[in-house]
């Protein structure tokens, strides 16, 4: 239907976007402050893309995308996740010749095709970082720092930030042998998804959300049980640097990210009483993606967070500000020559910087007014033939409910 929006999108209507333009106002601040700078990608890319760099056997490329042919024949699809654009961007603009480590941001819509629910959409938005050319522990915890202040910016200091390694192309053989024979006596009782994951990457069966996928993993082995000593050493300088910022953190060995290019450090933050899916964001290192899509090996992390379960955490903790969403100032005209003067008084106090309305619907004095009131003004203009006459207005205060003569002259500064 004409009238009806898409299933699992939303619209973003005037008195909600100003909390969205808080939330990305805190995050370009404190990106600004920890030396990040912001990149904005296409919405779609060539489909290769994310299948290269997210992985083929992940849920996002086999089932989530919204993939579709051009009128060239090309596959197109609307990006699932930022990071893989990020490093195409990186590699195509040749970011890497200027100074390293390369330190990015961005804000902006992602599409997955997948079951709607509280706080989760089919477009989605994510605050991310992405950071190129740095392979030490202090940048693992300074990534993981960056999302904690940006979350106790905006009043959220009850969330749950659990990290794990996940090791190395080489740990992730070994991990991957141990799985396979873990799950081999009982794979027929494995759901279909995981059936298929167990030949491709067993490692995912840990991360199903099916009953009895979870239970059966409950005693396999994880990726921290098969770590080597030069991945256990980075692992545990990262956590020493967390203990040494004073950012508490949960030891979490079955945590498992989606995505197929996390190596060593991954995380996630939870949290709790938002619904079934605690999950605000995560991240983690990806030292082999930047190779994967055709660039040299460069080391790289970042994280993604999701707007709309931020939105939800803040509503559901009462943490979203009252932000003045309309003008503070409404005109109030009584007469032709009257409206005349309040239209230029109007220009001249948004010159000033004062955010200003006055009414054009042709409303009586008193429909005036009260439509200020329902604009939530915090002060009226009001000029008419007696305030003409002797070179004033009246100044009301809407909250107050009192009001008080001043020339027109000296209004912009009595404003301010």
């Amino acid at each position: 239907m004409l009238t009806t929006r898409p299933r699992g999108t939303a619209d973003i209507l005037p008195g909600q976007v100003e909390k969205w333009q808080y939330i990305e106002e805190v995050a370009a601040r404190v990106c600004r402050e920890y030396g990040y700078r912001e990149i904005r990608t296409p919405i779609f890319e060539h489909t290769e893309l994310f299948v290269r760099g997210v992985g083929e056997s992940t849920d996002i490329v086999e089932k989530e995308m919204y993939t579709f042919q051009d009128r060239g024949q090309r596959s197109i699809t609307l990006r699932p996740e930022g990071t893989a654009s990020v490093v195409r961007a990186y590699l195509e603009n040749k970011l890497y010749a200027g100074p390293l480590p390369v330190k990015t941001y961005y804000i902006g819509p992602m599409f997955r095709y997948d079951r709607p629910q509280a706080g989760r959409y089919r477009q989605f938005h994510q605050f991310g970082i992405e950071v190129f050319g740095a392979r030490q522990p202090a940048m693992d915890a300074e990534v993981m720092a960056l999302a904690m202040d940006f979350y106790g910016r905006l009043g959220l200091d009850d969330l749950e930030l659990h990290i794990n390694s996940l090791g190395c192309p080489a740990c992730r053989n070994v991990v991957r042998e141990r799985l396979q024979q873990f799950f081999r006596p009982v794979l027929g009782e494995l759901c279909p998804n995981c059936q298929g994951r167990y030949e491709r990457n067993p490692l995912r069966i840990l991360d199903c959300k099916s009953n009895r996928c979870t239970e059966l993993a409950l005693e396999a082995p994880t990726t921290a049980d098969c770590l080597c000593p030069r991945c256990r050493e980075h692992f545990e300088q990262v956590q020493q640097y967390m203990r040494d910022l004073d950012i508490p953190y949960v030891l979490d060995k079955r945590l498992v990210r989606g995505l197929d290019y996390y190596t060593h450090t991954a995380f996630e933050i939870m949290a709790p009483g938002i619904g079934a899916q605690s999950s605000v964001g995560g991240g983690g290192r990806y030292d082999g993606l930047v190779e994967a899509c055709g660039g040299p090996p460069t080391p790289g992390i970042g994280f993604a967070l999701g707007l709309e379960r931020i939105l939800l955490a803040l509503e559901k903790r009462g943490k979203l500000p009252v932000v003045q969403a309309g003008p503070e100032v409404f005109l109030v005209a009584v007469g032709d020559r009257a409206y005349r003067e309040s239209f230029s008084l109007l220009a001249r106090l948004r010159a000033a910087g004062i955010a200003a309305d006055m009414d054009y619907q042709g409303r009586s004095p008193k429909a005036q007014m009260k439509y200020a009131g329902k604009l939530g003004v915090r002060y009226a203009v009001i000029m008419g033939e007696e305030e003409l006459q002797r070179g004033s207005v009246v100044l009301r205060d809407m909250a107050a409910g009192s009001q008080r003569d001043i020339p027109v002259g000296e209004v912009i500064g009595a404003l301010k």
